[in-house]
């Protein structure tokens, strides 16, 4: 005689995703080398938000001179998405992971990300910089970049802000005027 088996039903509620899985959020996606523009179309043709941060820089070959758009933070691509729909993004074949900690992903503020997507367009002269955790903290004030934090450089008499993403260890610098900035206390 076979003994019957105990089974219970689980209760659909009890395999749910947590709250911040079904929440949209920034998060870095880190990619193969030189990458970076392949996995924004590829990003783009799956209808997935995403931003890629380019500036020009002019190279000179043997024979010619060229102008490039480079990515500003080379190796990364930003998506915008809701934990619960990863597979999608992660399924892109130049698409290495999602910058986490301890096995989750790690968001980037949204503050932080929709000023850095107004404020990096042409307009601004952005170019990539060495990464800075130290100096003299200030924030911008006026200008397209206004409420972002940084450190300040000086350059050849001229003012750069380096803004420096902590999560993908990348900074960024604009050359900005003295009067756009205040001190942070």
């Amino acid at each position: 005689m076979v003994a019957a088996a105990s089974f219970q039903w689980m209760n659909p509620a009890e395999l749910s995703l947590p709250l911040g899985y079904a929440e949209q959020r920034w998060y870095a996606a880190y990619t193969c080398a030189n990458h970076e523009k392949r996995v924004a179309a590829e990003l783009g043709a799956r209808d997935v938000e995403h931003y890629l941060p380019l500036y020009r820089s002019m190279r000179r070959w043997r024979d010619r001179r060229v102008r490039l758009d480079m990515p500003l933070f080379p190796g990364y691509v930003f998506v915008r998405l809701a934990l619960r729909d990863k597979l999608r993004v992660l399924q892109i074949p130049s698409l290495v992971h999602l910058v986490s900690f301890n096995g989750q992903p790690a968001a980037l503020s949204d503050d932080e990300m929709e000023v850095l997507r107004r404020g990096l367009t042409e307009q601004v002269s952005a170019q990539p910089h060495p990464y800075l955790a130290v100096g003299r903290r200030v924030r911008v004030v006026s200008g397209p970049l206004t409420g972002l934090e940084g450190i300040i450089v000086r350059k050849k008499n001229r003012v750069r802000f380096v803004i420096s993403l902590n999560l993908i260890m990348r900074s960024v610098s604009v050359e900005l005027d003295d009067a756009d900035i205040a001190p942070v206390s």
